[in-house]
């Protein structure tokens, strides 16, 4: 084959593959879609104005003359704004700002508190130029009442805390007066005694409400047997039940079980009863029963005392709240062991109910959710001989059920 059929084959090739990268090139750029140039979004003004409407607090501008100029929602429902005419405490507020240029605060509470109303609002007043001011107001009723339970708090722990420590105080300079009559040492001695087991209780209990209700991390749940909180829980009020003179009468075990902290729920129980066995007369009786209702186990505590007017039962589970301050003093009561069981309960997902009538007796309630294993459909032990479903119920959930029934 000559030089020239060689080249004549060459220049053929290349060609060819010209041709077909050129055709490879137009497909491409037919496939590539064309730029798509992006919607335009919503105005500026419009995007401000939602921002505006939908802020959580109440925002109001008003101009030189102290007219509403614009306003959203929210400040109507805090009483800023009301029939198109602003607060007269803004208005004022407004005036200052516009003349001083600083912003300023201000107390915009509702002055006739009442229905659905807040009941603190405090607004900020800020300048924006050109002759108008901005009124941004909150509801602060939230702080307000923590920080009104907070002071109440600290006054009533002050209080209780003075009360024994003087008491120990006076008592001391007793015994020193009688320090050559030895009956009399003894029974001052006792007085002290009865004072400090009293303020040893406080600290312990003000140190386990402080963790339930502050930012203290509570122990890992586990599984816990609620057969087993009855039995501890009675076991350390034994002697406060014998020293008493009342009887505690319990049901049968039940088997049941709830995911939590086995020391907190016992702590819970046995305030429960000892608040029966405190307000429960001589040669009385305390019931403890148990049972499940749904998916709820409940742990009744029932007294045979003086009971609960109804004015009262509302607030029964208050720190420091006593119905009769004498008796619980007399008895060595604290004041916080139905608050500790309020939020024993609640940290536990469940709460704490009360029935109570006066001269009949009391029934304080712990309900909490009922642990349920969870079947895995994987394991042949869930189904039942066909394969098709759960086993039939064993003779303990049988049982369950028929305590659940049971009043």
């Amino acid at each position: 084959m000559t030089a020239l059929v060689w080249t004549v084959i060459v220049v053929a090739a290349l060609a060819v593959g010209l041709a077909i990268g050129i055709r490879m090139g137009r497909g491409r750029v037919e496939a590539t879609p064309a730029r798509v140039e992006p919607s335009p979004g919503p105005p500026m003004v419009d995007l401000l104005q939602r921002v505006f409407r939908s802020a959580d607090e109440g925002l109001v501008v008003l101009n030189r003359r102290g007219d509403v100029v614009l306003h959203n929602a929210r400040a109507a429902e805090l009483g800023v704004v009301r029939a198109g005419l602003p607060d007269a405490r803004a208005a004022v507020a407004c005036q200052k700002v516009l003349q001083t240029g600083t912003s300023t605060a201000v107390d915009l509470s509702p002055l006739d508190h009442r229905g659905r109303q807040p009941a603190a609002v405090l607004a900020n007043v800020r300048p924006l130029g050109d002759g108008f001011a901005m009124v941004e107001a909150a509801d602060t009723s939230d702080a307000v009442r923590l920080e009104a339970t907070r002071r109440d708090f600290v006054a009533n722990v002050s209080h209780e805390l003075k009360t024994p420590v003087g008491a120990m105080g006076l008592l001391a300079e007793a015994v020193l007066d009688a320090a050559d009559d030895p009956a009399e040492v003894r029974r001052f001695c006792t007085k002290i005694l009865n004072e400090a087991t009293r303020l040893g209780n406080l600290v312990t209990e003000l140190i386990a409400l402080s963790r339930l209700t502050g930012a203290e991390r509570l122990p890992e749940l586990s599984v816990v047997d609620v057969d087993e909180v009855v039995r501890e829980a009675l076991a350390r009020s034994r002697l406060s039940a014998e020293a008493a003179d009342i009887e505690i009468i319990v049901d049968k075990p039940t088997g049941l079980e709830v995911e939590g902290d086995l020391t907190l729920l016992v702590t819970a129980l046995s305030n429960l009863v000892e608040n029966a066995i405190a307000y429960s007369p001589k040669e009385a009786s305390v019931s403890v029963s148990r049972r499940l209702v749904g998916r709820t186990v409940e742990v009744a505590v029932t007294d045979r005392g003086i009971g609960i007017a109804p004015e009262h039962q509302k607030r029964v589970f208050e720190r420091f709240f006593r119905v009769d301050p004498a008796r619980s003093r007399a008895t060595g009561g604290t004041g916080l062991g139905l608050a500790i069981v309020k939020h024993v309960l609640a940290n536990h997902g469940g709460d704490v109910r009360l029935w109570s009538s006066p001269g009949t007796g009391s029934t304080f309630t712990m309900r909490l959710p009922l642990r349920v294993e969870e079947s895995d459909p994987d394991d042949p032990d869930d189904l039942d001989p066909a394969g098709i479903g759960p086993p039939p119920p064993s003779d303990a959930s049988r049982r369950h059920a028929e305590l659940g029934g049971m009043s």
